[in-house]
């Protein structure tokens, strides 16, 4: 059975209580969000990957105090602690041709930037860059629509910022909100 996972806004989209406590607020964050929601296999395959790539990450020669997490089914987020070994170019590059191998192993896209992800109809909806305003235009989103922020770079961002409101995006300043809609903001 190829079960998929999905996000409830009656369930709890509380993400904060699965990243360990223990990690410097300012811990560096890459969030790679996937073009399709992963199977409930897939999803367990990439747990292992991601606990297999996290025990071997190294900078330098020193272990990255690092974490890796699958969340809503469909973002896969790494943190790397640099209060403890400091990441370089040649950790960095690692945890990118991981994920490039996890693009190839799933079929997946894991770096377009054009596709924004949204809480639509209590889901994970992906609505390209390009057809924003149509989405708005037609009500699929406003301006109180969960947009998840994967720009964050810090760990207090992605605590406080990741899954937001549209109004209190960058997106803001792209769209074009009603009256109605621009009273709230």
């Amino acid at each position: 059975m190829n079960e998929k996972f999905h996000v409830r806004l009656g369930m709890n989209t509380d993400f904060q209580q699965h990243i360990p406590a223990d990690l410097h607020p300012k811990s560096r964050v890459w969030i790679y969000q996937s073009s399709r929601m992963f199977s409930i296999h897939e999803a367990l395959q990439i747990e292992d990957l991601l606990k297999e790539f996290i025990g071997r990450w190294n900078a330098h020669g020193s272990a990255v105090k690092g974490y890796g997490n699958l969340f809503f089914g469909q973002f896969i987020v790494l943190i790397a602690d640099e209060s403890h070994t400091g990441v370089s170019g040649c950790s960095i590059d690692s945890s990118v041709r991981f994920i490039k191998d996890i693009e190839q192993l799933f079929q997946v896209q894991l770096f377009d930037r054009q596709l924004l992800a949204f809480i639509i109809k209590e889901r994970v909806q992906l609505i390209p860059l390009s057809q924003l305003d149509y989405a708005l235009q037609h009500h699929f989103i406003d301006a109180d629509t969960l947009y998840f922020n994967n720009t964050v770079q810090h760990l207090d961002q992605l605590l406080e910022n990741w899954l937001i409101p549209v109004k209190k995006s960058w997106l803001k300043q792209r769209l074009s909100f009603s009256a109605d809609q621009a009273t709230e903001l």
